[in-house]
Formats: structure tokens, C-alpha cells, sequence
């Protein structure tokens, strides 16, 4: 059986050139980057490439660039450290009711220590207000963290216009990028973001290495405590391999490849959507169906067919696609993002799937994938009626 993964926005296959670089440095530059010997420096001048290059790639300098073990460290420290640095300023933090759980988990536990955490509503796209984020804003407000493109549904929230907003406001604004990274040209001198996370495991790059950007004159201490590495902001023996790795994956990304990426993957959604609607499949799209959204993730709807049936059909077809976060997979809990999105009731959140592109994807691949996805729906239906 051919086994076909569409499930890319839980992770990426590793690009090749990714691999071959990794392999380099385990061979050749095994050195602790913080020794002061040879071994030392040569895997020290991996790290500062590194930097150089993962500080381009988001318009920031290489010195605005702490390397972590990927976006939920980086979200943690951001949260975390923020609150604590700042609580004598105020004790209220601006966030959405559908952000991953690595920003929604820190959040609850703030809350448990007496933080005021606002969670702003989305509309059915998936996307907040911003007269509802206006009324949020406070004199108390220390922290806002909104996603810029999420995880289940494709949305993006209006990143640039809130970082207006804040720009004479005490408020520190941080963004999880996790999800648009690669995608999405990103600047965080025009979104006027004071923080930003990333994971290299959503590129084609390695899993548990990614990067916390933090603009000059953001200071707190670092959230792991140990040593002194990436200039005492991260404490931890650095992993120069997936370091090196994670810097291949971004130089393979060019702005081009991010435009093509883009298109393709719109291209794929309207070619199941074009198809399903064509064979007279009844289905709906949750969230929204622009050509500027993440276009690497469609959510569909498919009333009365539950998504743990769906998706377990797929999986036998040789199809891997998701319920929602991998990172809640797990659970039996409901998608969040789908509840915020149609309300606890709504049946869509019981009776959708989450399909997700890659650079790997073929139009081979989507069209062998819509006909398992007709004849499976097809067949379960069946058995309801």
C-alpha cells in the first residue's frame, strides 16, 4: 500500500539537504560550542551562522535571535517570563480563545496565580476583532499574545494592525509564527512584534530545535536555569546539528519558494473542494477560504460522518490526515479551535478533518486522496442511513 501524508501542519519530512547538512556536522563539528578550544570555536561559527541566517529570514539582527528546543519552549518563556517581569506594571494579558495549547496552557497557569487573562472571541473565519481587542486594552495590559496564522483552520489574525496599536502602549506583543513561518514573508520591524516563535520542525527542518526572536530592550531572565549560553538568555548545552539543520531549512526557503508554496497549496483546496462539490459530497469548509490565509491547511465538515471514523478509514486507506492538533491528538477533549469558532454544540466539531499540504505534496497525491475521501464518506454515510 502506497502511503500518502497529508498531515503537515503536525510536522514536515525532513528536507534532504537538511539531513546531509546534519550528518556533516555530527561528523565533523561535535564540539560543546561554549569550549574555548578548537572543537569548540569551529562549532561556535555554526551557531553564529546560524543566527545570521534565521535573523534574516524575519527582518531582526542575529543578536534578537534565542535559539530553543522549538515553539512551546519559545511561547512558555515569552509568556511566563513576561508576566513575571512585568506584574508590578499590571496584571492583565491579552491573548485568543484559539491559540495552540503551548500559549493557552501558560496562560491558565498565570491565571492560577492571579493574572487576568482576556481570551478574545474569533467569527466563523476563525479571526478576532479588532473593536473586540480596543475594548480589551487596558491601562493594566502587560502582555498580548496572538497567533499569527492558526493551526487547525488556516486563519491569521491582523498581526500588523494590533502591533500599531501597541506601539505607545506599555504592552509587550508577541506572536506565535509557527504555523506562517515559511509561508508567509514575515517582518517584524513592519508587524511591530516585540517577540516571535518558531519551530523548525513545521519547515522540512529537524524536530526540537527552534528559535524565540525577542527585540532589543526585551529583558527577563532566562526560563531555563543552568548555564549561560545564547548570551545568557537560554541556558542548555547547544545542539549544533539541528542548529545547522534548522538554518539549511530556512536558506531553502527563498521568497519565491514561499510564493509558490502559497499557490499550490490554494490550488490543492480548490481542487478537493472543486471535486467534492462536483460529485455532490456534503460537505462545508471551516474557516476561511482565501487565497491569503495558510493555505497549507483545509478543515472540512462532514455532516454525520464522525472524525474519529474518517480519519481511521483514511489511515487504513493510506491516507494520514488529522482531527485537529497533533498536540491535543491524544485527547478525547473537542477541537478548540473549532468550539470558539461554532460553539460547544455544533456538531463540526465531532464531524471534521484536517487535511495539511507540504513542499512534498504532488497533485497525484490530492488526487488520489479525493477519491478515497468520496468513497470513504460515501460508504459511512451509508451506514447511518
Amino acid at each position: 500500500m502506497t502511503h500518502i501524508y497529508l498531515d503537515n501542519a503536525a510536522t514536515t519530512p525532513m528536507a534532504k539537504p537538511v539531513i546531509d547538512t546534519m550528518m556533516a556536522q555530527m561528523q565533523q563539528d561535535f564540539g560543546n560550542p561554549s569550549s574555548t578550544h578548537w572543537f569548540g570555536r569551529e562549532a561556535h561559527t555554526v551557531m553564529d551562522a546560524a543566527h545570521a541566517t534565521l535573523a534574516k529570514s524575519i527582518g531582526a539582527k542575529p543578536t534578537e535571535i534565542v535559539l530553543t528546543s522549538g515553539a512551546t519552549e519559545a511561547n512558555n518563556t515569552a509568556i511566563m517570563q513576561t508576566a513575571h517581569k512585568r506584574a508590578s506594571l499590571g496584571k492583565h494579558i491579552i491573548t485568543t480563545a484559539i491559540e495552540h495549547p503551548s500559549v493557552l496552557k501558560p496562560m491558565a497557569a498565570l491565571e492560577q496565580e492571579g493574572f487576568n487573562v482576556t481570551y478574545l472571541p474569533v467569527d466563523e473565519n476563525g479571526e478576532i476583532s479588532l473593536a473586540d481587542f480596543d475594548a480589551a486594552l487596558d491601562d493594566d495590559t502587560i502582555l498580548v499574545s496572538i497567533m499569527l496564522g492558526n493551526n487547525e483552520v488556516g486563519s491569521r489574525q491582523p498581526i500588523a494592525e494590533i502591533g500599531a496599536r501597541l506601539a505607545d502602549h506599555q504592552a509587550w506583543f508577541h506572536t506565535d509564527a509557527t504555523q506562517a513561518y515559511g509561508l508567509l514573508d514575515i517582518d517584524v520591524n513592519a508587524l511591530k512584534v516585540d517577540m516571535l516563535s518558531v519551530s523548525a520542525h513545521k519547515i522540512n527542518g529537524p524536530k526540537g530545535i527552534g528559535f524565540l526572536y525577542r527585540r532589543e530592550g526585551i529583558n527577563f531572565p532566562s526560563f531555563l536555569k543552568g548555564g549561560e549560553q545564547e548570551t545568557k538568555r537560554r541556558a542548555g548545552t547547544e545542539n549544533p546539528p539541528a542548529v545547522a539543520g534548522f538554518a539549511e531549512a530556512v536558506r531553502l526557503i527563498t521568497p519565491q519558494e514561499k510564493a509558490d508554496r502559497q499557490a499550490k497549496y490554494y490550488g490543492f483546496k480548490k481542487q478537493i473542494i472543486d471535486s467534492l462539490t462536483g460529485a455532490g459530497i456534503d460537505f462545508k469548509v471551516n474557516g476561511p477560504l482565501k487565497a491569503d490565509a495558510l493555505n497549507h491547511v483545509l478543515n472540512l465538515w462532514f455532516p454525520g460522518v464522525s472524525t474519529y471514523a474518517l480519519q481511521t478509514n483514511l489511515d487504513l486507506a493510506g491516507f494520514a490526515i488529522s482531527g485537529g492538533s497533533a498536540c491535543t491528538a491524544g485527547s478525547m477533549e473537542p477541537s478548540h479551535v473549532l468550539t470558539a469558532m461554532y460553539g460547544a454544540d455544533s456538531p463540526r466539531i465531532a464531524e471534521s478533518i484536517r487535511i495539511s499540504f507540504g513542499a512534498f505534496t504532488t497533485v497525484m497525491d490530492i488526487a488520489q486522496f479525493i477519491d478515497a475521501l468520496e468513497k470513504i464518506v460515501t460508504r459511512l454515510r451509508s451506514k447511518t442511513h
